[in-house]
């Protein structure tokens, strides 16, 4: 049982030891992004949250597909609450090799087309309808298979409302989960034998 288990944890770190190795065709991510997190200690009391949990599957080498869903809220003392959500498709690509200044890192675009809203109280402007979204992402493989990004955005929405249009560029931050595939493990368990 033993040489079985050190076995096992030997091919899976061989399979996942480059960052290409989570980005292959059938291996699942899954995580989400933060951005806006601001506490508002100081006397206007802010509190700003911007949470995207994801998901997507890889059905090519570099490329995934899969879902997203977005939740934020901004508000404070006295002022107007912005709240924002959203659910619909992502895609990602992920560039080239390894980046010559991070071993670990991948360069990647990422878009997401989807249903949205932004919508501010008090008389402030209120957008339901497509949401839409795209720009660059950097992402660090802490360890073969945990990978920590940086996402610069373009957001929009436009529909329905007193505003029919609104958008804004965000800096999130986010934490992934790269699983392996069927494919994957079923490698992994014909080296075994």
């Amino acid at each position: 049982m033993k040489k079985f288990t050190l076995c096992l944890l030997t091919a899976i770190l061989g399979v996942g030891l480059s960052a290409n190795a989570q980005i292959q065709k059938g291996n699942v991510m899954v995580g989400g992004n933060l951005a806006g997190l601001d506490l508002g200690l100081s006397g206007s009391k802010v509190f700003s949250v911007d949470l995207t949990p994801k998901a997507a599957w890889f059905i090519e080498d570099n490329i995934a597909l899969g879902g997203y869903a977005n939740l934020g809220l901004k508000t404070a003392k006295d002022a107007a609450t912005t709240t924002t959500y959203g659910l619909g498709a992502l895609g990602r690509y992920y560039t080239g090799k390894d980046t010559e200044v991070l071993k670990h890192g991948r360069l990647f675009g990422e878009a997401t087309l989807g249903f949205g809203g932004t919508n501010t109280s008090r008389g402030g402007g209120n957008t339901n309808g497509l949401a839409f979204s795209f720009g660059p992402g950097f992402a660090y493989f802490i360890t073969p298979n945990i990978g920590l990004e940086t996402l610069f955005k373009y957001n929009a929405v436009a529909g329905f409302g007193n505003k029919g249009y609104q958008n804004n560029l965000s800096l999130s931050f986010g934490f992934q989960i790269y699983l392996p595939g069927q494919r994957t493990i079923n490698k992994v368990k014909g080296d075994v034998k």
